[in-house]
């Protein structure tokens, strides 16, 4: 269910706007993927290597639980990545201060420029819900693949 702005429109960006910001079909989806080409490219980038989760971002995911994580990773790509043009794409997301922001950016999915370059997904139109679907998927994980590191 999409959310409506002015005039009954859907609001651009908003396809993950039910309760659970439509990341029950993600979970299932997830399993689908095949990771390993992409996290070997990503290994490969000095710049996307780099990033790790700190101890409080461990914290607050064991805190939070996968779900709740999952559920602001699909908040912050309905918001911030899905727009056919987000505002302030390329500086939209924030270096550190969240888990999926790192995530975001050790995974290449923290803008429009990088979903292009890492994903093939083309910027200057809104990501389709199956396109939101993936991204979440590749940035939980990540995540998970962190939280396993220790």
């Amino acid at each position: 269910m999409e959310k409506t702005g002015n005039h009954g429109r859907a609001v651009e960006g908003d396809l993950f706007a039910n309760e659970d910001f439509g990341c029950a079909a993600s979970v299932e989806k997830q399993a689908q993927y095949d990771f390993g080409d992409l996290f070997k490219r990503l290994s490969r980038s000095a710049f996307r290597s780099k990033f790790r989760l700190k101890p409080k971002d461990v914290e607050y995911v064991n805190a939070k639980g996968m779900a709740a994580i999952r559920r602001h990773a699909c908040d912050f790509v309905r918001r911030r990545l899905a727009p056919a043009v987000p505002p302030n794409d390329g500086r939209q997301t924030p270096m550190r201060g969240h888990p999926v922001f790192i995530a975001q950016h050790a995974t290449g999915c923290c803008c429009r420029g990088c979903l292009a370059k890492w994903h093939g997904i083309p910027a200057g139109r809104m990501l389709t819900a199956e396109e939101q679907g993936y991204v979440v998927a590749v940035i939980m994980e990540w995540i998970r693949r962190q939280m396993e590191r220790g």
